[in-house]
C-alpha cells in the first residue's frame, strides 16, 4: 500500500509540473521600422539547366555609411554613399524616397521608389534586433532565376 501511495504521489507531482508547462513558444517579433545600413549582398543566378553562380559583395566602409530609413507610415528614404571626386571622398551619391509594404505573416516585402513604375518584390528572410536580410527576386528573364539578398545592420537611435 505504501508503494501504491508513493507511486500515486509521484505521478501526481509529474502531472502537476508538466501540466503547467506552456507548450507554445512565444516568438519575438522585431519591427522593420528604423534606420538600417547595408553591409553586404549576395547575387545569385541559376539558369534552366540548374547551373548557378553566387557572388558575395561586402560593402566598403564608405558604402556602409549609406542608410535605408523605414518609417511607421510605410514610407522611407534611401541614401547611398560611395567614394567620389578627386581626391576620393565619401559622399552622398543618391537619395531616393520610397513606399513599402511588409506583410509579417508571410514575410513578403515590396518597395516602390518615387518616380518609378515598377516595384521591387522580395521577402524578408531574416529579421532580428540587429540584422535584416531581404531577398529581392528579378523575374525579367524567365530563363534565369536571379536574386539579390541584401544584409542590413540596424543603426541604434
Amino acid at each position: 500500500m505504501k508503494k501504491l501511495a508513493l507511486l500515486f504521489a509521484g505521478l501526481s507531482l509529474m502531472v502537476a509540473t508538466t501540466a503547467c508547462k506552456d507548450d507554445e513558444e512565444t516568438v519575438q517579433e522585431f519591427p522593420i521600422v528604423g534606420t538600417w545600413k547595408p553591409v553586404a549582398e549576395v547575387r545569385t543566378e541559376v539558369d534552366l539547366d540548374g547551373v548557378g553562380v553566387s557572388d558575395q559583395i561586402t560593402y566598403t566602409a564608405c558604402q556602409q555609411q549609406s542608410t535605408w530609413v523605414f518609417s511607421e507610415n510605410s514610407s522611407g528614404k534611401r541614401t547611398d554613399k560611395d567614394e567620389a571626386g578627386n581626391p576620393l571622398v565619401c559622399s552622398t551619391i543618391n537619395q531616393r524616397n520610397f513606399s513599402y509594404v511588409y506583410t509579417k505573416s508571410d514575410k513578403n516585402f515590396e518597395i516602390k521608389y518615387q518616380g518609378t513604375v515598377v516595384s521591387e518584390k522580395g521577402q524578408v528572410v531574416d529579421l532580428n534586433a540587429e540584422t535584416m536580410n531581404i531577398k529581392f527576386v528579378d523575374n525579367t528573364d524567365p530563363t534565369v532565376y536571379k536574386t539579390t539578398t541584401r544584409t542590413f545592420k540596424r543603426i541604434a537611435q
